[in-house]
Formats: C-alpha cells, structure tokens, sequence
C-alpha cells in the first residue's frame, strides 16, 4: 500500500504564499503519477496540479503561472509552491498517488485558507 500525508496548510492573507507537502511511503515504487487537488465546500473537486513519472505537468487554468508542482525523489515527497494565493484558492488540499497497477491512493488533506 502507499500512505500519503500533507503538511503546510495554514492561513495566509491574498497575496501570500505556501508550500505544501505530500510525504509518501509504502510501495513508492509503483507509483506512475501524483496530484495535488482542491475542493471547497460547495464546489467540485479539481485538479490543481499534476506530475507524471517522467516528469509532465499540468496545471488548472485558475492557478497557472501562480502554482509550481515538484518531487523530491531522494525525500519521497511532493510538493506544491502556491504564490499569490487569492481567497479563491481557498480549499482541503488533498494529495493523490496513481499506481501503475490501476490503484491509487489519497491523503487526508491540508487545510488552505486565503484571507482578503
């Protein structure tokens, strides 16, 4: 199994910046893909970033330019870098590992709140 864990949440004010971490063990070697998401009561879940095993990323159109996602392979953690943070950014953020035999996994999520 893989376990995942965030850490970083917390609140900030608009224009402000957080770096959140995703810290994975278990069979870390089977995972293809990770992801950062969001959901705010009321709203969809999304996507916010995410970060293939060779290296691809993609990124939400609302945090593009704003959000950078990476890996510390040698740390088995992920990280998200959100700068400029807006009230709109705030939500649970939730860490996801795809695992190359069809399962995956979440974390419990980070609490972000952006105040204006």
């Amino acid at each position: 199994q893989v376990q995942l864990v965030e850490s970083g949440g917390g609140l900030v004010q608009s224009g402000g910046s957080l770096r959140l971490s995703c810290a994975a063990s278990g069979s870390i070697f089977s995972i293809n893909a990770m992801g950062w998401y969001r959901q705010a009561p009321g709203r969809q879940r999304e996507l916010v970033a995410g970060l293939t095993s060779g290296g691809s990323t993609n990124y939400a159109d609302s945090v593009k330019g704003r959000f950078t996602i990476s890996r510390d392979n040698a740390k088995n953690t992920l990280y998200l870098q959100m700068n400029s943070l807006k009230p709109e950014d705030t939500a649970l953020y939730s860490c996801n590992a795809d695992l190359t035999e069809g399962m995956d996994y979440w974390g419990k999520g980070t609490l972000v709140t952006v105040s204006s």
